[in-house]
């Protein structure tokens, strides 16, 4: 069974920093709805916009953005 990743953003901490979405921008972008970051349509879980699953591949991308966010709101883990 191929590795996804899974990812998940505490969005109600969200400062709409940008960070996340400029440096993984596949993955997180910008809601025109509140302005907080959101996992992408293409990665979503069940239409849960701060909870997605995606290949493992985008694996560096994402700790990309978790690392540099201020409030550190992403969370990610490799399933099996």
């Amino acid at each position: 069974m191929a590795e996804k990743l899974k990812v998940t953003i505490d969005r109600e901490e969200c400062t709409s920093c940008q960070v996340c979405w400029e440096s993984c921008p596949d993955v997180f972008e910008e809601s025109p709805e509140d302005g907080l970051s959101r996992i992408t349509e293409a990665y979503r879980s069940e239409n849960d916009e701060g909870e997605g699953l995606l290949p493992e591949d985008l694996e560096s991308c994402v700790e990309e953005a978790a690392e540099g966010c201020p409030v550190e709101i992403i969370r990610y883990e490799i399933l099996e």
